[in-house]
């Protein structure tokens, strides 16, 4: 399943995390690109990786952080999501919040879905500037601790 019909099919109830990184592992850049025109598609998949973050989330690791993390993800920045970490806990929410974010991270589609399933380096997206970083640099540096980031 490694095309973008495997994706616009994916039944995320039956997928692991490690599963989801083999398939965008699998995808072209192209590919990504192609799936994410279907805006219904895209924000599935969207949803479903930021609905994954609470229970992928590593309290451990985070200790006393408390920050909330802006994700603008996509070509015009337009689909928002944000992270709360606070006192052992991480809360998603879709859309802007009142809040001021500690950090807010700007990336395309292809090099979201590549960071989240373990399939992209942060610090080569960053310098690569493929991934823009507004505010805590260190938080930034931080994130991928706090989340069991799987690997294809």
């Amino acid at each position: 399943m490694t095309d973008t019909a495997g994706l616009a099919d994916l039944d995320f109830t039956a997928v692991t995390p490690q599963e989801f990184a083999r398939i965008v592992k699998g995808l072209s850049a192209r590919e990504i690109k192609e799936a994410v025109q279907d805006t219904a598609l895209r924000l599935r998949v969207l949803r479903e990786v930021f609905a994954r973050m609470e229970s992928q989330f590593r309290p451990e690791n985070a200790g006393q952080t408390s920050a909330v993390i802006r994700w603008k993800v996509g070509a015009d920045e337009g689909t928002v999501f944000e992270t709360a970490i606070d006192q052992g806990s991480c809360t998603v929410t879709e859309g802007r919040t009142e809040a001021t974010p500690k950090v807010t991270l700007v990336l395309g589609d292809t090099e979201f879905l590549n960071l989240v399933s373990g399939n992209a380096n942060p610090i080569t997206l960053f310098f690569s500037r493929r991934l823009k970083v507004v505010g805590d640099l260190t938080l930034a540096a931080r994130l991928t601790h706090y989340f069991d980031i799987p690997r294809a």
